[in-house]
């Protein structure tokens, strides 16, 4: 990831976070994520044990995942026009099979959901693990899928 494609992927990621997931937050939590969420942080990370996967519609930034050891989700953000068309779940199914490319096996990825995601993660096959928790102002609930071996299905099971 290159220095624009990062300020591209965070204006995408802080304008999603402010419409629908900062309103729940403390301003500790806002500012933690936005310090998160920055281009620079995000081109660190890139450099690092993370990678991005962006997905454009024309010339526009549609949607991004962010996947941390290629095996947990650090974001998953698509832009309003593109909710409910799939983007999500193309996003990850592409992020797990570059994860599987640099890694072998991948037999679990986790996620810390804000509640506005909860449902979508849970279409996409995830599983609560655990109580919503407040991070440094940050609230998330742990999640987490399980998958088949030696394929990216989804095994929807107790973890």
């Amino acid at each position: 990831m290159n220095q624009d494609e990062a300020a591209d992927v965070s204006v995408l990621v802080l304008s999603v976070f402010d419409a629908y997931i900062a309103p729940e937050y403390t301003p500790q939590g806002i500012e933690e994520f936005r310090k998160y969420a920055q281009a620079a942080a995000l081109l660190e990370r890139s450099r690092q044990d993370h990678f991005v996967v962006t997905a454009t519609h024309g010339d526009t930034l549609a949607g991004m995942i962010e996947m941390r050891q290629n095996n947990h989700v650090s974001l998953l953000f698509v832009a309003k026009p593109f909710h409910r068309r799939g983007l999500s779940r193309g996003l990850l199914d592409r992020a797990m099979g570059h994860a599987r490319d640099q890694g072998g096996t991948l037999e679990r990825v986790t996620v810390n959901s804000s509640r506005y995601g909860v449902p979508a993660y849970e279409a996409l096959g995830f599983l609560q693990t655990g109580p919503e928790r407040a991070v440094n102002g940050i609230l998330f609930t742990p999640m987490a899928m399980r998958l088949e071996a030696d394929e990216d299905t989804p095994v929807v099971t107790p973890l």
